[in-house]
Formats: structure tokens, C-alpha cells, sequence
């Protein structure tokens, strides 16, 4: 890649320069930010790296006439400073920065700061649907267009683990998928919503789990006295299984989550106690300043509904809050709730009040009753459109197939 440093410290410039040399990068550097505007514009780098505290114009100034440039769209900003107050982080975000690394927590350790800075390099945010049923696969002619196993989806950002939720059906395309990618070796995080049938009975035909070398945690929600390990461990009972977690050849570990927050890498994964029988959570996950929530299986109830509670609902509404891609539990068309309340899962109506409440971007309709075909499905999102357009409402609407796949880059989905 090619880099630009602004610094008015020679070695700064030079320490820096080295690091991404050695690295196999290009650099070019100034160390009068009143001369920078034009070099840059000539050297047309993949990234910046910005000082604040200079003379003749700040960083905070000149990353403002960076960003009024259309030629600069595609280039990042990178504030390197050796200021830490929270009101400089929030300020370089606000004039258009796309990270805030501190200098001297970094330079002195080449990896660490290569790992940060390429972390910002990262490329966009994969979004893969490998299964969208609940309860039940529907295979068949009537569920061709949005497929017919249950639940799974990906995240991916370049070489950092991958993200699993939930591990119905789909989780074997996912596998299938990887093989034919031909990687050579899976680093993953698979995060189980709740133990319920649907979301765990692919876990002892996921393939990596069977290969050594690769890596995988299995995290998910304890149920009062078991653990998810052994959650997973007696579904995979002999009785039932002849296949046991004793044959997972690669590496596994299992985590027990609860309403807490995780962070690895540059993800941070929140999650949330969901209105749904037994322990369920949902997950907002982040990484780099966008934003996935995953919010399966979960029931909305109407506000007029004597099981409605407000607080839950706000709860709620602030856990999505400006997500930029909420996938969410709508299994029902709203004629078909008023007979399947109490359920766990919520209708249209109600799903798409809690996106427009919460102004999400995006809105994917997910965890279909497998009783819906594909015409169903195309009723359920026609009347999700309808909904939103009486709102008036930003938020777009989509009913993702298995096997599709959507880009969040850093400017948009």
C-alpha cells in the first residue's frame, strides 16, 4: 500500500517510514503541513497518517481539506498523535478521521502498530446468509428462491477470525463454501443465540470442527446449571450421535455468555437478553465504527398487548439503535401472529416499528416460518415496504437468500 506521513517531528517521519518499509509498503512523507495538500494530492496514497499538534495548520484543519476533496474519497485518515483525551477522539471523528492511534503506545512496537494500522486498512465487512428458516429445513420447489435450511450467517474483514451465528442447516454450505476456498486453516468464533433445535443441529456436521490445525470457539448462553459446552456435549450424546465432540480434531474451546460485552481484534460483540422461551441473546456486533445486530429469535409484542413492556421494548430499541444492518426475527406475517402469540417471534408490523424507532439503515427480515413459501416470503417483505413507506420511515428493507452476501464498507452497504 501507500502511505503519506504529516509530522513536524523528523523522527517521527523517520521511525514511522521504517516500519512501513520494511513492511513492504510505500512511503511518502512531509514535515511542513502547509505543503502537504499538494504532495498528497500528487502521491495519491492508500492512507494518511496525520499529526495534530503542528505548526502553521493543525491536524484537525488539514484532514477538513482533505476530506472536501473529491480525489481523497477512497483514502483513509489516520490521526497518529501523541494526544489521549477523549474530546481529541471524538473531534477527529467528527472532522472526518477514520482512526486515533496514539504515538507512543505504538511506535516503540513495529508489530502492535502494523496490526493497528492495518486493522484500518481492513477491507469491508462480508455479510453471508447460509441458512434464513426457523424450526424446520423446507426443502423443496417452494423454497427456491430464498432457500431452505435454517439458520447461519458469516461476518468477515479481511484475516481476522471469522464470525458464525447460529449453526442450523446452513452451517454446512458454510463449510462447503470454505473448502472450496481451499483455506488453509479456520480461525472462527461461532456464536450460538440459544440452544433451541434449530440453531444447534448442524454443529456436529460443521467440517472444520473435524481438522486439525484449525481453531473455533463455540460461544453461547449456560442455561442455569449447564454450561454451553455441556449443552453442546449432550446433543452429541452417544444416544443420539456416533459422532461426539471427543472427535473434533481441531482446536475447541466453548464460552458461556451472558449480558456482557466481548472485544477481540477490532470487533466488539454486546449482547442482550431477548423476549424468547429459555435463555436467548441477541448481538450487536462492531468493528471499526460500523455496526451488525443480530436479533433472533425474539417476540415484539403490539403496545395494546397485556404482555407489552415498555421497558423491554426501549431496552431494545437502544441495543439496534443506528445499526447499520439489523437482521431480526420475523416470522410472521401480521395476519398470521394474532394465532401464534406467546410463541417467541415476532410479525411485521412490529419489526418494522422497533427499525424505524431505532433508525436502522438497513432492516433484513429473517427466521421464516417454515410454512411460508417463496411467494409468502415475497408477501412478508411487500408488507414490510408498506409499512414503512406509512411510517414515512429512511430505513430500506430487504429479504436476504441463502447464498446471497452484502458489503458494509465505510461508505455504505
Amino acid at each position: 500500500m501507500r502511505f503519506f506521513i504529516i509530522d513536524d517531528s523528523p523522527f517521527i517521519v523517520t521511525a514511522v517510514t521504517q516500519i512501513l518499509q520494511e513492511a513492504g509498503h510505500e512511503v511518502q512523507s512531509t514535515t511542513s503541513p502547509q505543503d502537504a495538500i499538494d504532495a498528497v494530492l500528487a502521491f495519491q496514497p492508500n492512507a494518511i497518517l496525520l499529526d495534530l499538534m503542528m505548526p502553521a495548520i493543525d491536524g484537525y484543519e488539514l484532514c477538513i481539506r482533505f476530506r472536501r476533496l473529491s480525489e481523497l474519497d477512497q483514502t483513509k485518515i489516520i490521526i497518529l498523535t501523541g494526544k489521549s483525551y477523549e474530546f481529541d477522539k471524538r473531534r477527529a471523528k467528527e472532522v472526518g478521521a477514520d482512526a486515533f492511534l496514539i504515538k507512543q503506545a505504538l511506535i516503540s512496537n513495529s508489530e502492535k502498530f502494523l496490526q493497528e494500522v492495518m486493522s484500518v486498512m481492513s477491507k469491508d465487512i462480508t455479510i453471508a446468509y447460509w441458512g434464513t428458516r426457523g424450526t424446520l429445513p423446507v426443502p423443496g420447489e417452494k423454497s427456491l428462491r430464498y432457500g431452505g435450511n435454517t439458520l447461519c450467517i458469516s461476518l468477515s474483514v479481511d484475516h481476522e477470525p471469522l464470525l458464525i451465528f447460529d449453526a442450523g442447516t446452513g452451517i454446512t454450505r458454510l463449510a462447503e463454501y470454505l473448502s472450496a476456498q481451499n483455506v488453509p486453516r479456520v480461525t472462527a468464533k461461532l456464536f450460538i443465540s440459544h440452544p433451541h433445535w434449530d440453531h444447534i443441529n448442524a454443529i456436529p456436521f460443521f467440517a472444520p470442527l473435524y481438522i486439525q490445525g484449525n481453531e473455533v470457539e463455540i460461544i453461547g448462553p449456560a442455561h442455569g446449571h449447564m454450561s454451553f459446552r455441556e449443552i453442546v456435549s449432550a446433543q452429541m450424546d452417544d444416544v443420539y450421535s456416533p459422532v461426539t465432540i471427543r472427535e473434533f480434531a481441531a482446536r475447541v474451546y466453548f464460552r458461556d455468555m451472558r449480558e456482557e460485552t466481548l472485544s477481540f481484534g477490532n470487533f466488539e460483540i454486546q449482547s442482550m437478553l431477548l423476549n424468547h422461551p429459555g435463555t436467548c441473546l441477541g448481538y450487536r456486533i462492531t468493528h471499526n465504527g460500523r455496526s451488525v445486530c443480530y436479533v433472533t429469535d425474539n417476540e415484539s409484542y403490539p403496545a395494546d398487548d397485556s404482555f407489552f413492556d415498555p421497558e423491554y421494548e426501549e431496552r431494545l430499541v437502544n441495543f439496534v439503535r443506528e445499526t447499520d444492518i439489523l437482521i431480526i426475527d420475523c416470522t410472521y406475517l401480521d395476519e398470521e401472529y394474532p394465532a401464534k402469540r406467546g410463541w417467541g417471534h415476532s410479525c411485521t408490523r412490529e419489526v418494522v416499528q422497533l427499525a424505524n424507532k431505532a433508525k436502522v439503515r438497513l432492516l433484513h427480515l429473517f427466521h421464516h416460518d417454515p410454512g411460508q413459501d417463496d411467494i409468502a416470503i415475497d408477501r412478508k417483505l411487500a408488507q414490510a415496504i408498506e409499512h414503512l413507506e406509512r411510517l414515512d420511515s429512511s430505513v430500506k428493507c430487504a429479504c436476504p437468500a441463502e447464498g446471497s452476501s452484502y458489503i458494509l464498507g465505510s461508505q455504505g452497504i
